[in-house]
């Protein structure tokens, strides 16, 4: 068996774990930036993922806190998958990504690092994105700063904001 170390996944796994939902949260503070918001919305918002594996990385969010979308209201879902189309094409655009692996972990089961609170990944990925670093080193070296890659989208997401009322809160 062979160890991966991410030393920046360090902090989620060694803070002891919230009585409230971070998602929650955050979408409750007026602290949009220090929390990496993209775009909120009139049901969801966007958030950057603080322990990427891939930068650029974000995520779509429902206000709602639910565990499953079998019970999420339908305009809810809807509004997020809408939104889920317009972030590919973000990243796709902005960030030259050749494609973006779209996912939703339901459940501890299945992965879900918070269970509690459904939420879509949105991961850009690019041809020859792995390299002998990542074979041998076991080990994920980004060519792109966070924060530069944070307000590039941000940036994007403000621009959009004013073209389509989907980012009307």
């Amino acid at each position: 068996m062979i160890d991966e170390f991410a030393p920046w996944r360090a902090e989620y796994f060694s803070r002891p774990k919230d009585c409230e939902c971070v998602f929650c949260k955050i979408a409750n503070e007026n602290r949009d930036s220090e929390n990496f918001m993209l775009f909120r919305a009139k049901n969801c918002f966007g958030l950057m993922n603080r322990y990427p594996y891939t930068l650029g990385e974000f995520m779509v969010i429902p206000y709602k806190h639910i565990d499953n979308i079998e019970s999420l209201d339908t305009q809810i879902w809807l509004e997020m998958s809408q939104i889920v189309q317009i972030g590919v094409d973000v990243l796709k655009r902005v960030l030259n990504a050749n494609g973006v692996n779209i996912g939703m972990n339901l459940g501890a089961a299945a992965g879900a690092g918070i269970a509690e609170h459904i939420h879509y990944h949105l991961v850009p990925r690019w041809q020859r994105d792995t390299n002998f670093i990542t074979t041998i080193g076991y080990t994920r070296v980004h060519g792109v700063p966070f924060m530069e890659q944070f307000k590039s989208l941000k940036d994007e997401f403000q621009r959009l904001s004013f073209e389509n009322t989907i980012f009307a809160k």
